[in-house]
């Protein structure tokens, strides 16, 4: 099978936003303790933060990581996680139907993303609470003021301010599961007037509306459209929300799903600009894809109520799901323009490219090593390509290329990158890049992440699915060719 990918150095998408390398961190199941926090483990360190588990956040360079929820948001006080542990409520956490001890909140949390070289996206509670608790919130994070929540911050022991620039107003606030839930109306009422307390307590803050839960919700667009209507002036950026999962066991198909994640951010895009036109705005609205990933392994499990850090959404990612998370990061990068912040949901044991063992060992998911190469190397700019591949049908009547690819230059450090995934699960394919502009390009590089058992798994003791280096010809020039394995994903970087 042959494809070719055709790009120009004048063509740009857009430059990328290093913040769609971003993360999500919930207090649910063994995200928070036992996964990153875990005081008795023979790595922790002062804080009682695994340093197992920081080397391994530190390697996939991630920009941000949204936090603390997520459904938990949704019932949680802030304030719970401030102060003195000792003093702390221990509490019965509704969303996941858990118990919280809040060992771990906001003070502790801004200390573990400095330790981790991250920033944090803040999400407040617009379930139970509203805008003057989100205000507070600000207050304590951001303020200078001689006042009341600058000075508790002062005295928990943090005289500068955590500087927190990316705040969420709620979390799925048009699902029926989650606490709080409301109508569009509501919600973006509730949104406006949040937004505009908390962008007087701190003018500099940048601010996510809630878009719809999926793609699939019966309100999507409708949502959108309203909420949109109230907060369009107040706001940046507005959310999306999407898993995929291979429950059929159609591969194909499954790996066409980032066909459908394009069009599900073709069309916020579209809605965004409807309202823009409607209000006679210059404001263009960008987007927030701030949950995505491959969900469905851990659905059918039985955990008991009422724990603490139970084994929750603990899925065991095999090689195929790897293959998607790629494609869906070359979506996110070939969407440039409008996606400016993302979030792998999650990090750290659920549902996460990071897994840990209580009291033991930590190791790297095979969905890891796509997301490492793409932050790794995925920044710069988003050149358009023009890709000429064969295509299949899926069962469901999708269009997907055999071919998912997208090209990256970065002139800061002189390089390109090429991101490829072949999605034939039967033949090689041969591939030619023309880089048109670039005569001077040399490939330098080139990472294979490839198995031939598309179920393969990672465990603490076995890594199967890792990144191989593929001996490389010496060719310099716009043009050149490779070869990608049958269900491969591959990154190609050439000098310039």
């Amino acid at each position: 099978m042959k494809a070719e990918v055709i790009v120009n150095k004048s063509y740009v998408i857009g430059k990328i936003d290093n913040r769609i390398y971003g993360s999500f961190l919930e207090h649910l199941g063994r995200a928070i303790y036992h996964g990153i926090y875990e005081p008795t483990h023979k790595t922790a360190n002062e804080q009682g933060f695994r340093e197992d588990v920081l080397e391994l956040v530190k390697q996939l360079k991630v920009e941000a990581v949204r936090y603390p929820g997520g459904n938990f948001v949704s019932g949680y006080n802030w304030e719970d996680g401030t102060g003195d542990k000792s003093k702390r409520p221990r509490r019965m956490e509704h969303a996941w139907r858990s118990i919280e001890t809040n060992e771990v909140g906001i003070d502790e949390f801004q200390e573990w993303a400095k330790q981790a070289d991250t920033d944090i996206i803040m999400a407040v509670n617009l379930g139970t609470r509203g805008a003057d608790d989100a205000r507070n919130l600000v207050e304590y994070c951001n303020g200078t003021t001689d006042t009341y929540y600058v000075q508790k911050r002062k005295e928990n022991g943090f005289e500068k301010p955590f500087s927190i620039k990316t705040w969420c107003l709620g979390n799925e606030m048009d699902g029926e599961w989650q606490i709080g839930s409301k109508t569009a109306d509501e919600y973006g009422k509730l949104a406006k007037e949040s937004a505009k307390m908390m962008k007087s307590v701190d003018p500099s803050i940048e601010l996510v509306a809630c878009g719809s839960s999926e793609f699939n919700m019966k309100t999507f667009g409708e949502w959108e459209l309203t909420v949109l209507d109230h907060v369009y002036d107040y706001v940046d950026y507005i959310s999306l929300h999407q898993y995929y999962g291979n429950v059929s066991d159609k591969t194909s198909d499954y790996l066409g799903r980032s066909v459908l994640m394009n069009d599900f951010i073709k069309s916020v895009s579209a809605i965004c600009d409807a309202v823009k036109a409607k209000k006679h705005s210059k404001k263009t609205m960008n987007l927030s894809f701030d949950e995505w990933n491959v969900w469905f392994h851990s659905n059918n499990a039985k955990i008991d109520d009422w724990q603490i850090a139970p084994p929750l959404l603990e899925d065991v990612y095999n090689f195929e799901d790897a293959l998607l998370v790629g494609c869906m990061l070359m979506t996110l990068q070939k969407n440039c323009d409008r996606v400016k912040i993302a979030c792998l949901a999650q990090l750290v044991n659920v549902i996460a490219p990071i897994m840990t063992e209580n009291n033991g060992k930590s190791w790297a998911q095979t969905i890891f090593y796509p997301f490492f190469f793409a932050s790794n190397y995925g920044r710069g700019v988003s050149l358009q390509s023009i890709v000429k591949s064969d295509s299949y049908q899926t069962s469901d009547g999708y269009t997907v290329p055999y071919l998912e690819s997208s090209v990256i230059y970065n002139e800061e450090k002189g390089e390109i990158t090429v991101y490829a995934v072949n999605r034939n699960l039967e033949e090689e394919m041969s591939l030619e890049l023309f880089l048109q502009g670039f005569d001077s390009a040399k490939l330098v590089e080139h990472k294979e992440l490839y198995c031939d058992n598309l179920k393969s798994v990672n465990t603490s003791d076995e890594q199967p699915v890792a990144p191989k280096d593929v001996e490389i010809s010496k060719s310099v020039g716009e043009n050149h060719k490779v070869s990608l394995k049958k269900h491969s994903f591959n990154m190609l970087r050439f000098s310039l």
